[in-house]
């Protein structure tokens, strides 16, 4: 015999980018462009102690966030 369970899944949309709100579409629950995603959880030295940030970026977004570094992020092929 056998025996089910029903699942309730969550599929991705669209994502909107945080900083300029341009929409990204996705297909099937996945993006059709990239997308940065950050979720970070601030720890205890931090004045953020305990809120969980998260927010989208765009391609356009990301690149304009990495040119305003001091210090370039290190990048890899």
């Amino acid at each position: 015999m056998r025996q089910y369970q029903t699942k309730e899944t969550k599929e991705i949309k669209k994502i909107i980018c945080n900083k300029c709100g341009r929409e990204i579409q996705a297909v099937n629950g996945y993006p059709r462009e990239g997308v940065f995603s950050v979720d970070y959880e601030w720890g205890y030295f931090s004045e953020k102690d305990g809120e969980r940030h998260s927010f989208d970026l765009c391609e356009s977004c990301y690149d304009e966030l990495l040119r305003s570094f001091e210090i370039p992020a290190g990048i890899e092929e």
